[in-house]
């Protein structure tokens, strides 16, 4: 329930930042304005909407989602605080980070978010112990973190007041010029995928709950770590968004494919440094979470098969930004839904009656080589048209430049 707030986050988030990175290429700065206030405003309205709609549903929602008597207390208290009270602080930190960062401010954009989870990991321990709110301070510390990450960007919006395009002027509101549509339609795959990586974790848990508690704590720290190389390949790509998008509008072709080229070099080296060290250091990394000798040992073992989809992970998340950079809707979904849910989830159920316990983790490299595979075949005549757009635009050049000499 409360994942569901990042997925809304990047629904508008990174809609909002491809659409106002192309505005901004093509130097119509009022439109972008309409979009930040079109996305910030949206999604306070749904935020408020579905931290209340859960208030008022706990009694039904809760035990459909597995809470029993023993934990029920603690899920409403978790809920209250992070989703009724937190909901757009949650929501609003994460999407103006990418607004932010639209802007070509990339740096004040990871200083927000990375404070907002320095400040969590500071919160936890004063709130749960130190004052005995136990799971509500946990709560309560996620929610506060959001909220003083949110300031800070609202803060960096003021400063920037004269200069940037991030508005949350409420007259500048619109539907009109298609923004609605571009912004929900991008954002889409974004948010797909993250709701449908909690269906996927959902089913690979219970699938490992038919064998023992030790396998299903064993994917569990296997995918904690594999949260590591799917965040940096989702950093670096969501980096690039901007860059890519500003530049397609402006028809500056040759500094677009520089911009996706510097970033795969960098993703897919990152990645296989990443696979080499999760692989090689496998037994002391699932150690430094769990001391069960048994459940280490499901650990390396599943850590071992996940990471060798790092590479793949880079390639497929580089695709799927290049596609919403320049609006593209249709093949990010595409991508967006092999990768969780249209590969995986069938290949566990396939795979753990062919090969047991260790068939079902072999699903997600399945899936990932898989939407690997998808993602180049969509990318080259995507990244054939760009380069014909390039050579035809230097060709003008050329001919631009001989023309002036000879007159």
């Amino acid at each position: 329930m409360f994942i569901f707030l990042t997925g809304l986050a990047n629904l508008f988030g990174i809609g909002a930042s491809s659409l106002m990175s192309r505005s901004l290429g093509v130097g119509n700065h009022q439109k972008a304005k309409q979009t930040a206030v079109f996305s910030i405003w949206t999604s306070v309205g749904i935020s408020l909407a579905y931290g209340l709609l859960l208030a008022l549903l706990q009694p039904v929602l809760l035990p459909w989602a597995g809470a029993d008597d023993a934990t029920y207390e603690f899920c409403s208290q978790y809920i209250f605080w992070t989703i009724t009270v937190g909901a757009v602080p949650t929501v609003l930190n994460q999407e103006l980070a990418h607004l932010v960062r639209a802007e070509g401010n990339s740096a004040q954009a990871s200083f927000g978010v990375a404070m907002g989870g320095v400040l969590n990991i500071i919160l936890d321990p004063i709130f749960i112990f130190l004052l005995g709110f136990n799971i509500a301070g946990a709560a309560i510390a996620t929610m506060l973190s959001n909220v003083i990450a949110t300031i800070y960007f609202m803060l960096l919006i003021f400063c920037k007041r004269q200069s940037t395009d991030i508005s949350f002027n409420l007259t500048l509101y619109t539907w009109r010029h298609r923004i609605a549509r571009e912004v929900l339609l991008v954002g889409l795959p974004s948010c797909l995928m993250n709701l449908m990586g909690v269906l996927s974790n959902i089913t690979i848990n219970k699938l490992m709950a038919g064998y023992s508690n030790a396998a299903v704590a064993g994917i569990g720290v296997a995918k904690k770590v594999d949260m590591l190389s799917f965040a940096i390949a989702t950093g670096m790509s969501q980096g690039v968004l901007p860059l890519i998008g500003y530049n397609y509008s402006a028809q500056n072709y040759r500094r677009m494919k520089a911009a996706i080229q510097t970033s795969f070099l960098i993703s897919l080296a990152v990645a296989i440094v990443g696979t080499v060290f999760l692989f090689t250091c496998a037994g002391p990394i699932v150690r430094a979470f769990i001391d069960d000798a048994e459940t280490v040992r499901f650990g390396q073992m599943f850590q071992r098969i996940i990471c060798i989809t790092g590479p793949c992970i880079s390639v497929t998340m580089l695709a799927i930004t290049a596609f919403q950079s320049v609006g593209k809707k249709l093949e990010p979904a595409i991508l967006s839904l092999l990768r969780k849910g249209g590969l995986d989830i069938p290949f566990m159920f396939v795979m753990n009656a062919l090969a047991g316990v260790n068939g079902i983790v072999w699903a997600t490299p399945i899936a990932d080589f898989g939407a690997m595979a998808v993602a180049v075949i969509l990318f080259i005549p995507f990244w054939r048209r760009i380069s014909s757009l390039k050579n035809q635009q230097d060709c003008g050049k050329q001919s631009t430049y001989t023309h002036g000499k000879n007159m």
